[in-house]
């Protein structure tokens, strides 16, 4: 079947499967099989984890580019583009090369059924093939071991964190979750484990299948003061590092990456980096006056980070939250709800979006103080408009969090605007 457009492509692969996830590798892997793929020169990097995947995957990548190596990335979800999920050294694939991995896989396919992140994820491993890559950079969707990513074969496994999330798909206690998650590695490979207080599954996992795990707290340690950092491990020290804008423990766990690669990195190369490194939608600033923040945190864990990071403010700021309602949102609610001056909560769209009076009540039930400081809106648009008015009012920052989604509709209307 041709089409003409990537749009038309991408409302034809999501109707080509009757559900929007259903993990295993069975299905992918005959395609890939008889798309007969090579590999990148060097190495396949797969990174697993509830949070951090996307700034490790973020920060590998601009490090590898840095040092002229040609780097393919695989990232998931998108905010505005598709494009944005697959790119050739930090840039975004255009529409025409995107369509004709659609079409190489839909030629592959036959009568196998893809849902739309097989269908993503092979489009993105058969443009790093055509590319001819030194390494391939690629993010988990969800879970690890029964994750499309996972058809391929990974030379540096990485799992990031561990916490409850997405349990109807990957249980519900961390040992279980921490078995999914370490189901990327392989044997006699590399399995960099960046797991604060780890469960003990991460080590018989690596142990069962014959992968080489390395430790944050056992193979290699950080510490940090408010002005700068340090990483010890394999032998190797750095001090006096910068503080990264995306969190800090990721950053140590893409040392230890480099390191246990054993691709030397250099200590100014790595100032470099955490200098300069950044990812849309991960405590980001994108405007000022009042200055407003855009931040994906949607579980407990992200929220923890998220209210350290609010707690250095000179003033508390006020909250856009929007949340679908599968999270665990009475969890985040706990350690945000006394980190803003007042909430502007918003629905979203969609079967999986969580109303705004359901986000008001799960607050309320966290602190009964802020009752009168906290209202429902119908959109992002509307909340995020009362609390401009708000900060502005009261010299205060704004964040807006909760999900993708929200980020995304933030994105959307600010861009609309700026393009008026």
């Amino acid at each position: 079947m041709t089409h003409t457009s990537l749009s038309s492509w991408l409302s034809y692969i999501e109707s080509q499967h009757p559900s929007e996830i259903e993990l295993g590798l069975e299905r992918g892997s005959k395609v890939l099989a008889r798309l007969n793929l090579s590999r990148p020169k060097f190495k396949v990097i797969t990174v697993a984890g509830t949070n951090g995947k996307g700034s490790t995957c973020a920060m590998l990548t601009q490090y590898l580019c840095t040092q002229n190596y040609s780097v393919g990335t695989y990232t998931s979800p998108h905010f505005l583009d598709f494009n944005e999920r697959i790119a050739l050294n930090n840039i975004s694939c255009d529409d025409d090369l995107i369509c004709r991995a659609f079409e190489a896989i839909e030629a592959a396919r036959e009568n196998i059924s893809l849902t739309y992140f097989e269908f993503s994820t092979l489009a993105a491993l058969w443009i790093f093939d055509q590319s001819k890559l030194d390494y391939w950079v690629l993010e988990v969707g969800l879970g690890g071991r029964l994750d499309s990513v996972n058809m391929i074969d990974t030379d540096v496994a990485v799992v990031t964190s561990i916490s409850l999330d997405h349990i109807d798909w990957l249980g519900d206690n961390l040992d279980v979750i921490a078995r999914e998650k370490t189901g990327i590695a392989r044997k006699d490979k590399l399995l960099i484990s960046g797991v604060v207080n780890p469960p003990s599954s991460i080590a018989t996992t690596a142990l069962d299948v014959g992968a080489h795990l390395r430790q944050k707290g056992i193979d290699f340690s950080f510490t940090s003061n408010q002005s700068e950092w340090a990483w010890a491990g394999n032998g190797v020290q750095f001090d006096n590092l910068p503080i990264p804008s995306l969190p800090l423990q990721n950053a140590a766990t893409v040392i230890a990456v480099l390191v246990f690669m054993e691709l030397a990195p250099a200590q100014e190369d790595l100032a470099t980096l955490f200098r300069t490194a950044q990812l849309t939608g991960r405590f980001q600033q994108v405007a000022s006056s009042p200055d407003v923040y855009i931040d994906v945190a949607h579980n407990p864990e992200a929220a923890v980070e998220l209210a350290r990071r609010v707690s250095h403010f000179s003033r508390q700021p006020v909250a856009v939250c929007g949340m679908l309602k599968d999270k665990d949102i009475d969890g985040v609610m706990t350690h945000l709800a006394q980190s803003f001056s007042d909430w502007f909560c918003a629905d979203l769209a969609g079967p999986r979006g969580a109303r705004a009076d359901e986000l008001v009540e799960h607050i309320i039930q966290c602190s009964p103080s802020l009752s009168s400081k906290v209202k429902a809106f119908g959109s992002v648009h509307d909340a995020f408009g009362a609390a401009l008015t708000k900060a502005k009012e009261e010299q205060r920052s704004v964040i807006v969090f909760g999900s993708f989604v929200t980020v995304s509709n933030y994105l959307a209307f600010s861009q609309l605007k700026s393009d008026l």
